[in-house]
């Protein structure tokens, strides 16, 4: 099993940054994988609705993918040598208010579907206020 740890939300006005952490150092993997084999996403839940795609990025870092809201204003990146996957947030929007979870997709590519990720944090809460 693999148990991500996602830290640095917080309570911040709009207009501002939070940079979001989700450690899997000493982590398990499947056999012939770590972290750095597997692509990684951020997705996040506002009350009363779904869960949704944020970003995702390829196990090496050559690839990242953004939903539209958050296009120009977020960027993903990963540090393999750290085991840590990051989401810089920059101009937050009150809209962007919702527990922020990081996913490890054990086998395959970068992808926006919840379905396609096998381990998930247990969400950090990231709150805009006007």
């Amino acid at each position: 099993q693999v148990h991500p740890v996602e830290s640095g939300g917080g309570l911040v006005q709009a207009g501002g940054s939070l940079r979001l952490s989700c450690a899997a150092s000493g982590r398990t993997f499947s056999k012939g994988r770590t972290f750095s084999n597997c692509a990684m996403g951020w997705f996040r839940q506002a009350p009363g609705k779904e869960r949704e795609f944020v970003a995702t990025i390829t196990s090496n870092g050559g690839y990242t993918y953004y939903a539209d809201p958050v296009k120009g204003r977020f960027a993903i990146s990963r540090d393999n040598a750290k085991n840590t996957l990051y989401l810089q947030m920059n101009s937050l929007k009150p809209e962007d208010t919702a527990v922020y979870y990081c996913a490890v997709r054990g086998y395959g590519s970068g992808a926006v579907s919840v379905d396609d990720y096998d381990y998930w944090g247990q969400g950090t809460q990231v709150t805009v206020s006007s």
